[in-house]
């Protein structure tokens, strides 16, 4: 049983026991309603007190039961308020340290509810694309105000119990516990434990000044934020009927709304993501247990923008970086551009000047390798280049205590190549950041042949301490979302060869949801860097086609934003793409050059022709165990490469188009005598799920 019964004197303790943070399942909503059945038959109990086992209150819906029939079995959340309703014993909710969702929905169901201290309160459906389903639309406002409980339920963030206990006019918390909970909540339940009628939150009245002009100033301004995403304006619908409806017939409207979201593609992409991110943490041959090697010093090699965006991850974290350039002059750039950070953190108010003065402390800086000897992680940052690499860990492998992990940043070079440059390969990982590397969430570990199973756990935890996700990765060229994206941008060249400009497909991807479009990416990374892997591949894979526009761009010396020149033209000092007569020309006289004659291309093709070059390539990827599952291919591109999170990443969304739909499309576009017909064969794995009628998920 997922709900402990025991008696504390005249007083019932129902304790919630699922961990890790006492979800709603099944055998845990059976486990309240039978606990509140055996109290009330006790004539010896006068008061029942509800609270959680562990580090939680409860979390809300166990999301081991998301989308199977057993999240709505009998007793369903709601039968197991209205239990509590019903109950003729006074209930005390007692709060701690997590009371969300579901959750805090239990918790307005009881007659009373007191919280320890910091306890993080909230509704977070919005969150994967619902709306509180169990009440909580229409019991916060009755006890916050509805300005108050708009404002949670909307943003779905958490708030702490204290804050909210010091609401004017809340009846949400009756108290705050000092000391230990539990022992305040049975005191609690014998001091109201004859107190009649017992007070319910249904039956509240919301009231406020101006309701009306109210509700319109909030879809309003709900409206213009929630762009793409349906949840945050159903939310308002859904309090507005706690305004103007009686409670039961306001009940409706939200099951109604909750049940409409809960099929929409949205809501299917955020729950997808919901999951992706927490199964990203699973890797099959390496346990939750897996012992982890003490971090406590890192050394990062290189003070550029990388190097330095690397090194404000730990110093963020508190911990103590050393970092080492080879000249004097390139530290301290380095150096100046992490304090510029953090004094532009100061001036926003996100950063206070005793944090800065803290963590700059933190850094020391060095030109000599043997300074970095005490370190327990290095992470290199140095040019793309294998023999660069191959200097650096030969003399990190003679400078580096043992059990000291080597990490390499690169972004497509082979891993196991750079662990036979050293005599511990077991200790050589990759950690592959994305720009700017301390605002960047992605993380790509890449695990090597011979890397040890605790390196990866270690920088698995890691990568958790920095905030980053971390997804694992085979070694590939480019690993997952590199090796992905150069199917992306060589389909955005054959598309200027046949007839688009940079704009028109910018503007495409962008209307789909992009955070930018390929070309304005280029000029953000830098052309110059595709350039140089292009001259790479040239050499290594001779048959494989390529548009030589990128090329010409960049014999012109338009590198991107750093030239004021790149796809478009910029302004200095300005990041505004303005679109570039010179690169039109330059790509109508290719275009001239190869005998195209230029077509009109259709936004719909640009987007699925770019669209799913991501996933025949992902499909791969999977098969090949590159990608330990698509989901995490998916969490890549949302985390890594600005895919729309509304869309849940490209495999999420080649689902929802459905894979049979997805085949057909890449057959047309192999018929195309101007793009590379063999790529657009599908991938083993799609063809495979297709015929079956299957999907990635």
């Amino acid at each position: 049983m997922s709900a402990n019964y025991e008696l504390r004197g005249s007083v019932a303790v129902i304790t919630l026991n699922n961990p890790p943070v006492n979800g709603l399942g099944h055998e845990t909503r059976k486990g309240i309603v039978e606990g509140l059945e055996k109290a009330q038959a006790d004539a010896a109990v006068k008061a029942i007190v509800i609270t959680g086992a562990g580090k939680a209150f409860s979390g809300g819906a166990d999301i081991r039961e998301f989308g199977s029939p057993m999240a709505t079995s009998e007793p369903n959340l709601l039968t197991v308020i209205r239990a509590c309703e019903l109950s003729t014993k006074p209930i005390v909710a007692a709060v701690h340290t997590v009371c969300m969702g579901g959750g805090l929905e239990l918790a307005l169901g009881c007659h009373y509810r007191v919280a320890s201290a910091g306890a993080l309160v909230a509704l977070p459906e919005v969150k994967i694309g619902l709306i509180p389903g169990a009440g909580g639309t229409q019991r916060l406002p009755r006890v916050l105000g509805i300005e108050n409980a708009l404002n949670m339920i909307v943003s779905g963030a958490p708030v702490k119990s204290e804050l909210l206990a010091m609401a004017p006019g809340q009846k949400l918390f009756q108290k705050i516990v000092e000391g230990d909970l539990l022992a305040g909540a049975l005191a609690y339940a014998a001091e109201i434990a004859d107190v009649r009628p017992l007070p319910l939150v249904r039956d509240l009245k919301v009231t406020h000044a101006n309701p009306d002009a109210f509700m319109q100033f909030a879809r309003n301004m709900v409206g213009g934020m929630a762009k793409n995403f349906p949840a945050p304006l159903k939310c308002v619908e859904a309090v507005a009927a706690s305004l103007k409806m009686k409670f039961d017939d306001a009940m409706k409207v939200e099951r109604e709304l909750f049940t409409a979201l809960m099929f929409t593609p949205e809501c299917k992409a955020l729950r997808h993501a919901f999951m992706a991110e927490r199964a990203t943490t699973k890797i099959p041959d390496v346990p939750a247990d897996t012992p982890v090697r003490d971090i406590r010093r890192v050394a990062v090699i290189g003070a550029g923008t990388m190097g330095g965006g690397i090194a404000m991850n730990f110093l963020n974290a508190d911990m103590p970086v050393v970092m080492l350039e080879m000249k004097q002059e390139a530290l301290d750039k380095g150096v100046a551009i992490i304090r510029k950070n953090y004094e532009a953190q100061v001036k926003k108010g996100k950063l206070k000047q005793d944090k800065l003065d803290a963590r700059m402390a933190m850094l020391t800086t060095t030109l000599n390798y043997a300074d970095l000897k005490d370190a327990d992680v290095v992470i290199e940052a140095v040019f793309e280049d294998m023999g660069v690499k191959e200097t650096v860990f030969k003399t990190l492998d003679e400078v580096m205590k043992p059990g000291a992990i080597l990490a390499s940043n690169t972004s497509t070079l082979d891993v196991d190549r750079i662990a036979a440059f050293t005599k511990r390969p077991q200790d050589v990982i990759g950690t592959h950041f994305f720009s700017p590397a301390n605002v960047m969430k992605l993380l790509e570990v890449v695990r090597g042949a011979k890397t040890a199973k605790d390196v990866l756990a270690t920088v698995m935890a890691l990568g958790k301490k920095i905030k980053k996700t971390c997804v694992v990765s085979g070694v590939c060229d480019g690993f997952i979302g590199n090796r992905m994206i150069e199917q992306y941008s060589r389909q955005a060249g054959f598309l200027l060869e046949e007839g688009c400009t940079p704009a028109q497909v910018d503007k495409a991807m962008e209307k789909f949801g992009m955070a930018m479009g390929p070309f304005r990416m280029g000029d953000l990374a830098g052309n110059d860097v595709g350039w140089y892997i292009r001259k790479r591949r040239y050499l290594e894979k001779p048959n494989l086609r390529y548009s030589k526009t990128a090329d010409l761009l960049c014999e012109l010396g338009r590198f991107g934003q750093k030239t004021s020149a790149g796809w478009y033209d910029y302004l200095p000092g300005k990041r505004d793409a303005i679109p570039s007569k010179i690169v039109t020309d330059m790509i109508d006289k290719h275009r001239a050059d190869l005998g195209i004659t230029a077509r009109k291309i259709t936004d719909e093709e640009i987007l699925h022709r770019l669209v799913f070059s991501l996933v025949n390539e992902g499909a791969k990827i999977v098969e090949e165990g590159i990608a330990l599952r698509a989901s995490d291919i998916d969490m890549v591109y949302l985390t890594g490469y600005g895919f729309p999170l509304h869309r849940g990443g490209p495999m999420c969304y080649a689902d929802t188009v459905g894979l049979f739909n997805v085949v057909a499309m890449m057959k047309r576009f192999a018929t195309n005598p101007l793009d590379d017909g063999a790529f657009w064969q599908p991938a083993p794995l799609l063809a495979r799920l297709a015929a079956e009628g299957r999907s990635f998920s």
